[in-house]
């Protein structure tokens, strides 16, 4: 069965109210499709696929695709110099694809059933060492005791971020209704629209409070919105990373984005002692295996500390 008008625009939708996912990954599923119908029938097709005119229609067949086609595509896109972390979405695409493709009627069969692709690589950049994080914050704090209000919400921005291990994204949507300073609590609205609530500890609500209190009514700021920029207005992720940047330089520790606090936080917290399933909650993670992958270097630090300290190591 070949394609029908509108092939790629309905199997978006489907991705993005169905999963429930952001802007980015239908962007990127879509394009993985794309790719697959470029590779499968020439440019030609994959630009039809996409526009759904009549060459869409003649020139794809769907139907016809087979595992070994899908496999041959991977393999190639590999011989690319594709990521690993790459690959994997690019096989999750088509499997989500061919098994929206069938519930719809589109194919009368879901070639991408025991479709295998590369895992990513369980590594987790820009992690700080727990000495190295505490410089950075410390570095923030000292900033802040000139009274500037960029400084105050420089230093709130850095202890939240390690704090709660929450990602920028959520980090610049917060609004000031969502800090609940006497619990030390936030609420945060993550991926696929999930709310939940996420713990803080003393050092991030001195932070907060101070930010709140004396640096926010400087700025002239918008009125829910809890970090804005110089002008008042909520501030954006591009903003925060050059001020994640600019505390590492300051503070003399390995450059990393804010992400890295995240990843950081995550770490460290497996480090003392946390269990998964609290991390997991904390970081916002829908499935257990993610938040595993900082497993990796909680074990690889065990295992020099083993080798340095164990007299049989």
């Amino acid at each position: 069965m070949s394609t029908t008008p509108s092939l790629l625009e309905r199997y978006a939708a489907s991705v993005r109210h169905g999963q429930g996912a952001s802007e980015h990954t239908v962007r990127a599923y879509v394009g993985d499709v794309e790719s697959l119908a470029h590779y499968l029938w020439g440019p030609a097709a994959s630009d039809a696929t996409a526009s759904d005119t009549d060459a869409a229609t003649a020139s794809t067949d769907w139907n016809s695709v087979t595992l070994a086609d899908l496999r041959a595509w991977l393999a190639h896109q590999a011989s690319s110099g594709l990521s690993r972390s790459t690959l994997a979405r690019r096989g999750a695409a088509v499997r989500a694809f061919f098994a929206w493709a069938h519930r719809e009627g589109i194919v009368d069969h879901n070639p991408a059933l025991r479709l295998a692709s590369a895992q990513p690589r369980p590594t987790i950049p820009g992690v700080l060492s727990i000495d190295q994080a505490r410089l950075l914050l410390n570095t923030a704090k000292t900033r802040a005791d000139s009274g500037e209000a960029a400084d105050l919400r420089d230093w709130a921005i850095a202890e939240t971020l390690y704090a709660t291990g929450i990602r920028v994204s959520e980090l610049v949507g917060l609004d000031l209704g969502d800090v609940d300073l006497a619990e030390r609590t936030l609420r945060v609205l993550g991926k696929g629209n999930k709310e939940r609530v996420v713990p803080f500890g003393l050092p991030a609500a001195r932070a907060l409070t101070e930010w709140i209190d004396t640096g926010r009514a400087r700025m002239q700021a918008v009125p829910r919105a809890l970090f804005v920029g110089v002008r008042g207005h909520r501030i954006d992720q591009r903003a925060v990373r050059s001020i994640v940047h600019l505390l590492a330089t300051a503070a003399g520790v390995p450059d990393l984005a804010p992400h890295g606090l995240r990843h950081s936080a995550a770490t460290h917290l497996l480090q003392q002692g946390s269990d998964l399933r609290s991390v997991q909650e904390v970081l916002g993670h829908s499935s257990l295996t993610t938040t595993q992958r900082y497993t990796h270097v909680t074990a690889d630090r065990l295992r020099a500390a083993y080798a340095l300290a164990h007299p049989r190591a």
